[in-house]
């Protein structure tokens, strides 16, 4: 997939109203951009790409990832806290109308409209494209990580066991 760039450290990057940033996958050291927590589902050295940018008072985020697992399916999604040394480091999904009950599983609030879900399937090369609009920005609140799920996202938010994150904010 030729979407990726090829640099080998993350290397943020502004654009108007957005950033971008690309990270390989290592295991927990303090700094490290990619995380992570299943060396089976994420190998150290697997390669994530984030881009996201303000259209007008919409967001879009798209994630590219490659050197994953073939044909595999993940969840993704925003999370508001860094990752850390632990998969819960990175705290719950970020959520434009927080649920008063955390973590929520409460499909009125945990729901592609109110958080930013990126699930993908993996092709045959292990790479994959998943994009995500919402009608809302970010804002001032804490958006610190993509996280990498077990499996493509259920009603409520639930997508399985956190297998890697990558630095966001």
């Amino acid at each position: 997939m030729g979407a990726v760039p090829a640099s080998a450290a993350a290397q943020p990057a502004s654009a108007e109203g957005g950033h971008a940033r690309t990270a390989v996958f290592e295991q927990y050291r303090p700094g490290a951009d990619a995380v992570t927590y299943s060396l089976d589902r994420v190998p150290v050295g697997a390669r994530a790409s984030v881009l996201s940018y303000d259209l007008g008072g919409r967001t879009v985020v798209a994630l590219a990832v490659t050197g994953l697992p073939p044909n595999t399916e993940y969840g993704a999604h925003v999370h508001v806290r860094p990752c850390g040394p632990n998969p819960a480091d990175s705290g719950p999904h970020f959520q434009n109308v927080p649920d008063p009950n955390q973590p929520s599983t409460d499909p009125a609030y945990a729901n592609p409209r109110n958080e930013v879900w990126l699930d993908f399937t993996t092709n045959r090369r292990g790479s994959a494209l998943a994009v995500s609009r919402v009608a809302w920005t970010f804002g001032d609140r804490q958006a610190d990580s993509i996280v990498l799920h077990e499996h493509h996202t259920h009603v409520g938010g639930a997508a399985g066991a956190r297998l890697g994150c990558v630095r966001f904010g």
